[in-house]
């Protein structure tokens, strides 16, 4: 019997690190309280914005 190893461990890192930076991007340039908030949401969901800004990039190209 083998046992499976699953090595895709690293993605998460990334994105963790990822998180943490835009979170601090977006609450050290927000101007009050709900700016923060939302910067909060978007360090979230920061690889939607990295994909659309190439896709735009590369249609633009």
């Amino acid at each position: 019997m083998s046992k499976a190893v699953s090595r895709s461990a690293s993605g998460g890192a990334v994105y963790g690190l990822g998180l943490i930076g835009a979170a601090v991007w977006y609450l050290s340039t927000a101007t009050g309280f709900w700016a923060g908030v939302l910067g909060v949401l978007k360090a979230i969901v920061w690889p939607a914005f990295l994909v659309y800004g190439l896709f735009k990039y590369i249609a633009a190209g």
